[in-house]
């Protein structure tokens, strides 16, 4: 018996590929349903600007008004004119001399002093021309005759001040005398002034600072001024 159809025209050969094609085909458009998007064209604004319809500004026309003149000035007051009677007696006021005649005694008038200006103490560290210690004549400067007193002191009260002092009167340890003098303006050491841990060593100390030699004193502004020294005393006790 003979098949009615033709072999190659059944299809169930090949189903499953139809199947498949179908499917893809299905799930593409699926796809591009879901990623479609649509707009609302009225929502989109495509106006353009008209500078037909731009109103013109109109410029007022300002009116330059000139300010008013000043006010006239005032009139001068009309002058007084005292009228006095032929009668009325008037004081004249009579104006003297001042000249002196010969016969007028001149009396001498007695001489006025100057006042003095009198210029205070000046530390040894700002007097303008520094007191010279016998010695220290030729120093060139000002800091050179200061730095050569200051030695030329130490010198003297470490040779002449009694160190032993303090170790008979039972002290120990370091020992600081801050001594205080003035040199006037004839150069002698005065107002001597010391504190020291003990009094004996503040009379040691006065005895030796006023025994200094005479100094040429201290000059502020071309002028003789009293010049303040302060002098440390420094030494060790050792038992």
């Amino acid at each position: 018996m003979e098949p009615k159809k033709n072999p190659k025209a059944d299809l169930n050969k090949r189903s499953v590929l139809f199947f498949q094609i179908g499917m893809i085909v299905m799930l593409f458009i699926t796809w591009q349903a879901i990623e479609w998007k649509t707009y609302d064209k009225s929502l989109i604004d495509i106006g353009s600007l008209n500078l037909e319809d731009e109103d013109e500004e109109e410029i007022p026309i300002t009116e330059f008004i000139p300010p008013p003149p000043p006010p006239p000035p005032p009139p001068p007051a009309p002058e007084i004119i005292e009228v006095v009677e032929d009668d009325e007696e008037i004081e004249e006021t009579i104006i003297e001399s001042t000249e002196t005649s010969q016969f007028e005694e001149i009396v001498e008038i007695e001489t006025i002093e100057e006042a003095i200006e009198e210029i205070a103490d000046v530390p040894f560290a700002v007097i303008e021309n520094v007191p010279i210690f016998p010695g220290c004549e030729n120093m060139k400067n000002n800091q050179q005759r200061k730095d050569c007193m200051s030695e030329k002191i130490d010198a003297f009260v470490r040779r002449n001040f009694n160190s032993d002092l303090a170790n008979d009167l039972g002290l120990s340890g370091r020992q600081r005398i801050s001594v205080m003098f003035k040199i006037d303006t004839k150069g002698n050491v005065v107002d001597v002034l010391a504190r020291a841990p003990h009094p004996r060593l503040e009379s040691e100390a006065k005895k030796v600072i006023s025994g200094l030699p005479k100094m040429t004193p201290g000059k502020q502004r071309g002028k003789a001024v009293n010049v303040t020294y302060s002098l440390p005393i420094l030494f060790q006790v050792e038992n």
